[in-house]
């Protein structure tokens, strides 16, 4: 059986756009890794990017994970919608350029050179690690203020 890594993500902002932190910890073996970082200028959604593609970008080979986010952004993004947004030359269904084209993209690269299992959980619903996501990540906000 292979090991699984857990990963749980968070963004905020601090208005929006405005100030913003983002939050993630790896889960494996027993292990726990908190990373976080922010921004002075950003959005959520930046965010919310932001704190998988850093998650991903710490692991040093190929592996199964679920990532855990509270955000259908995220989610929904690199599962479904990302599919028609290259087809369409990174534009929307009404043929507008997405946001965030860098982190998306950024974001893919680095989620292919994996496994990963999409889970979507609510947000402030008890989940431990999603609360403390989202602790690390609104630190982090206000660590860049």
């Amino acid at each position: 059986m292979t090991d699984i890594i857990e990963i749980y993500t968070d963004g905020s902002c601090l208005g929006n756009p405005g100030v913003g932190g983002w939050g993630a910890i790896l889960l494996y073996k027993g292990h726990i890794k908190k990373i976080s970082g922010g921004n002075s200028a950003t959005t959520n959604n930046q965010m919310e990017l932001k704190a998988v593609i850093e998650a991903l970008k710490i692991l040093k080979r190929p592996s199964e994970i679920i990532i855990y986010t509270d955000s259908q952004y995220v989610k929904n993004g690199l599962t479904t919608w990302i599919k028609k947004w290259k087809v369409n030359g990174w534009r929307t269904a009404d043929r507008k350029p997405i946001k965030n084209l860098e982190l998306w993209q950024e974001l893919e690269i680095e989620a292919e050179k994996h496994q990963i299992d999409w889970r979507w959980v609510k947000a402030h619903n008890g989940n431990k690690f999603n609360e403390m996501v989202d602790e690390l990540a609104r630190q982090a906000a206000y660590d860049v203020r």
